[in-house]
């Protein structure tokens, strides 16, 4: 196994024209799923921010660049990538830095994706190279852009089976002033299901819905004198689910914090399942999962985290939903959710288009 490190795009196309097998294409080495072999292609030192535009709240970044310096670099002019990247590496039990490249390639949301969306929708634009070795952009460096194919909802999420990703344009957002989370306690499963779809149909912007430990969590933010009117029509609305007690800005950053980077599965033995379900569908998929997982629901349980068994299939178990499961970490079956004929046959297409040769991270997706 070869790792190649190159500095520029230019030496990625090279690196990827003269390959003589399959890639395998690594960031920060936190989210990689799937063992798949060949050459390591590492990004890492593709780094350096290419343009940061406060007011027009746009970032231009190499795919390389830490997510911790864009944190950071953000933070200092008040601003935050509103997608809210989880880091999973105590889940994963990984080290290393996470990339802003291998954040998009993942797709990676935390809580926040129920309100302001995606990783995918905050993409402007972007660059890579196929499998080719060709340079390839697509959208761009502004809020409105609307011409050709919007590759990048097709790039994020794709975990680098279709191009190695140099360079991203990114939309980001202000930091709000303060923000409150009311805790429902003693919330059986369904009846938290039905009070976060009841708090997220509402008019007062909920941007965190989830449950754990027995406990519905709603997270509004915004100005303080907002964020305390909300929190309060929130408990009107929702007392008939029972008493409701509101932590204060520290402490409810600590809890979505923990519960975007599923803190409370790190460190313990088992399979770690990631399933994305219609809300409604929560409980019962929960209840087929066995006595012995345990599960927090996220996006008012569009999103469940189950710790199962080692070696436990759950995709057996649950049977037939709208939906798919991933295998986060463990043993008990494929990394991705097999996909039916006519998506497979769509996905096999476009790595014909965009990976000809089928060298980027062979055999992860399909």
């Amino acid at each position: 196994m070869k790792l190649m490190e190159p500095e520029t795009e230019a030496q990625v196309a090279d690196a990827i024209r003269d390959a003589a097998g399959p890639l395998v294409l690594r960031g920060g080495g936190t989210r990689g799923l799937g063992a798949v072999a060949g050459d390591v292609l590492s990004l890492a030192a593709l780094r350096g921010v290419e343009l940061y535009e406060p007011g027009a709240l746009t970032l231009v970044v190499r795919a390389g660049t830490p997510l911790a310096e864009v944190g950071a670099l953000l933070a200092g002019e008040g601003q935050r990538l509103a997608f809210e990247p989880p880091d999973l590496r105590g889940l994963l039990g990984r080290s290393g830095d996470s990339t802003i490249g291998g954040v998009v390639a993942a797709n990676a949301s935390g809580p926040r994706r129920v309100q302001a969306g995606a990783c995918r929708d905050f993409v402007l634009g972007l660059r890579f190279v196929d499998g080719h070795g060709r340079v390839l952009r697509n959208g761009g460096r502004v809020m409105k852009n609307v011409t050709g194919y919007d590759l990048g909802k097709l790039m994020a999420g794709s975990q680098g089976t279709l191009g190695v990703l140099t360079e991203v344009a990114l939309k980001v957002l202000p930091v709000p002033e303060t923000e409150a989370t009311l805790v429902l306690p003693g919330r059986t499963l369904a009846d938290a299901v039905a009070a976060m779809a009841a708090a997220l149909g509402s008019p007062f912007e909920v941007s965190g819905a989830a449950w754990e430990g027995g406990a519905a969590l709603l997270r509004v933010e915004g100005f303080a004198g907002s964020v305390g009117y909300r929190a309060e029509q929130l408990q009107a609305l929702l007392a008939a689910h029972g008493e409701s007690v509101v932590l204060d800005p520290e402490a409810s950053a600590a809890r979505w914090a923990g519960l975007r980077d599923v803190a409370g599965f790190a460190g313990r033995a088992g399979d770690v399942w990631r399933i994305a379900c219609r809300p409604s569908d929560a409980p019962a998929l929960v209840a087929r999962s066995g006595d012995r997982a345990t599960v927090q629901l996220d996006w008012g349980g569009g999103l469940i985290w189950a710790l199962v068994p080692e070696g436990t299939d759950l995709r057996a178990r649950l049977g037939v939903y709208d939906g798919h499961a991933t295998l986060l970490r463990g043993t008990g079956g494929p990394v991705f959710q097999p996909e039916a004929a006519p998506v497979a046959a769509l996905a096999a297409g476009l790595r014909a288009r965009f990976d000809p040769r089928g060298i980027f991270n062979r055999g992860l997706m399909g």
